[in-house]
């Protein structure tokens, strides 16, 4: 049987539990940066390759890419062979989830072969985290919970894998709306997705708008700006590179919304409002409207203040264009 988890941490804790069958990680934060549609395997790992060397988590491209290689590889390789998919309720585990199926649909896998581990709660926690959270019996336990895919399953899983890396979120909402027995988390990952296009009242993505509350709130540097964002979601899915590369990105543009401070390590450096960061936090100025945008989301690629697709927040659904 071959596993496929979210990550290294859950990946070891299986092994500390005595797995000793293959376990697949499937390492990439396919919220983060393009991913778009129409590529072959190959061209999107070269893509996400380039982009994560660029976000700074490796600084080696080349590296990143033979990692992704490696595991497109090992998952058409053992493909013909029971999978156990081990994942979470979140955005990130869900994306990830969506990419697995899809790729098994299209090497002619039976669904049949497929179980999955998908958890959002678990009993004795008040907040659960992740599975990298759970003590290793704990984690080998909730292999009780997991359930043969259907076809249905990976009907959900091609045409949320479509809507997601589609040019357009046309398909976004629709996908929020949905329910799927078998992938019951994903409608509300989809819901979390569209919170993350610029608000229309304010030009900011949800996690945008609340790193800067946590700033007014009191929150001194990016290490606290982290933790702080986090309690705030319901269901946490952001880490902290990718909360910081937001912050960076909050401190660099033209007319800057945070200064950041200047200590060696990201998680100690100081984090302060710019004036116009208060004037877009108050709803007075607009982000997009001050600094443009070049952002992707999956397989959207925001470039144009004027024509980019916006989230309201009272409709709680995306607005296209005007």
């Amino acid at each position: 049987m071959l596993h496929i988890t979210n990550g290294d941490v859950a990946a070891d804790r299986l092994r500390e539990a005595g797995v000793e069958e293959p376990i697949l990680p499937w390492r990439d934060v396919l919220h983060d940066g393009p991913v778009p549609a129409g590529l072959s395997d190959t061209e999107l790992a070269q893509v996400r390759a380039a982009f994560l060397a660029r976000q700074g988590s490796v600084d080696d491209e080349q590296a990143i890419l033979r990692d992704l290689q490696v595991r497109d590889d090992t998952l058409r390789r053992l493909a013909g062979e029971p999978i156990l998919l081990w994942f979470e309720a979140d955005l990130y585990d869900q994306l990830q989830i969506l990419q697995v199926l899809d790729r098994l649909r299209r090497l002619d896998v039976d669904p049949s072969t497929v179980t999955l581990v998908c958890v959002g709660e678990h009993p004795g926690l008040t907040r659960f985290l992740g599975l990298g959270q759970l003590e290793p019996r704990a984690l080998l336990s909730l292999r009780e919970q997991a359930r043969p895919l259907t076809p249905d399953a990976f009907d959900a899983a091609e045409a949320g894998w479509a809507a997601f890396t589609a040019p357009e979120p046309r398909d976004l909402a629709a996908m929020a709306r949905g329910t799927s027995a078998s992938l019951p988390y994903l409608g509300e990952a989809f819901g979390r997705l569209m919170r993350e296009y610029p608000g229309v009242s304010d030009g900011l993505s949800l996690t945008q708008r609340r790193i800067l509350a946590a700033v007014e709130a009191g929150a001194g540097t990016m290490g606290e700006v982290f933790r702080w964002v986090g309690e705030q979601e319901r269901r946490p899915y952001l880490g902290d590179r990718s909360c910081f590369a937001v912050m960076t990105e909050l401190a660099t543009c033209p007319e800057p919304l945070l200064t950041l401070g200047d200590d060696d390590t990201e998680e100690a450096r100081a984090v302060q409002l710019t004036p116009a960061g208060r004037d877009v936090l108050d709803g007075r100025r607009d982000h997009l409207a001050l600094n443009g945008v070049n952002r992707w989301i999956g397989g959207v690629h925001l470039t144009d203040p004027e024509t980019a697709w916006r989230y309201d927040e009272r409709r709680e659904t995306l607005t296209p264009p005007r």
